[in-house]
């Protein structure tokens, strides 16, 4: 073999090389890009604090489609729901620094001040809001409807999870079945951090599964009684991605229940609505 023919396979070994490194390096771009961008804050939406320091986004009147034709049977029938009245909904689920805050101690399993809240029952909700409620600063608190809720998480979508990217983005930054601070992932279209996963959220309603069937098409109250609370969102206990897909408590729609005085669990958590009084 003369120098020539060596010197050629030389070159185009080292082409190869260089090719595929440059390959490497455009994947490990876009993948640091898409994370950044997952992860970065993004959101414009107008926020409301009020004097402990909470954050509330401002959302609008408006009507969404509740339910889902691909969940369970308590998620049917689909149907049309108005929001009549804007209202201040929690940017981030209630911290462990916030019930300090308003109840003069530190809950259990403290961890710190910007983690939410956890191992909460319903009626634990009650006492912290009627507690906020004292502070007489200007605004009602109480926990959002279901239909408020399933309104603030689709923030104008129709698809199972309001965003794609914001609920993979749990098990792509490794939520390791971990309870993580609020806010450290980016937010839905309408500003409001961690609607699917972290802790799961309590709602105002009553349970009933055939609820759908009659419930009003403006501002649904919930049922007038029952013997369990509604609870929505899903928490970093639920399944990964695949997983998800066919449990789907992570979905909008998805609903789940708890006894107002008991069922106390470790993903158990709260996020609040204020009204201007």
């Amino acid at each position: 073999m003369d120098i020539l023919e060596r010197l050629a396979r030389i070159r185009y070994k080292l082409l190869i090389a260089v090719g595929v490194l440059l390959a490497f390096l455009v994947i490990f771009v876009v993948a640091a890009g898409l994370v950044l961008w997952i992860t970065a804050p993004r959101d414009k939406a107008k926020v409301v604090k009020n004097r402990i320091g909470m954050e509330f986004v401002s959302l609008a009147p408006g009507n969404f489609i509740m339910g889902s034709e691909n969940g369970k049977p308590d998620e049917k029938p689909v149907h049309r729901v108005t929001i009549s009245r804007g209202f201040l909904m929690g940017r981030y689920e209630v911290t462990q620094g916030e019930w300090k805050s308003v109840m003069g101690r530190e809950h259990a399993n403290f961890k710190g001040d910007n983690f939410p809240v956890q191992f909460i029952t319903w009626n634990d909700t009650q006492e912290f809001i009627a507690r906020l409620n004292q502070t007489n600063d200007g605004y009602s608190y109480r926990l959002p409807t279901e239909a408020e809720w399933e309104y603030a998480c689709r923030a104008g979508t129709t698809a199972d999870y309001a965003d794609e990217l914001q609920w993979l983005a749990w098990y792509l930054g490794n939520s390791d079945q971990r309870v993580h601070s609020v806010g450290r992932l980016h937010p839905n279209a309408w500003g409001l951090y961690d609607m699917h996963g972290n802790v799961t959220e309590y709602c105002q309603d009553w349970y009933d599964a055939n609820y759908y069937r009659d419930s009003p098409a403006t501002d649904p109250p919930g049922p007038s009684n029952g013997q369990q609370r509604v609870f929505r969102g899903g928490s970093f206990f639920d399944p990964g991605p695949v997983s998800s897909l066919i449990d789907g408590s992570l979905r909008s729609a998805a609903r789940n229940q708890a006894a107002p005085d008991g069922g106390i669990l470790e993903e158990h958590g709260f996020r609040i609505v204020a009204v201007p009084r």
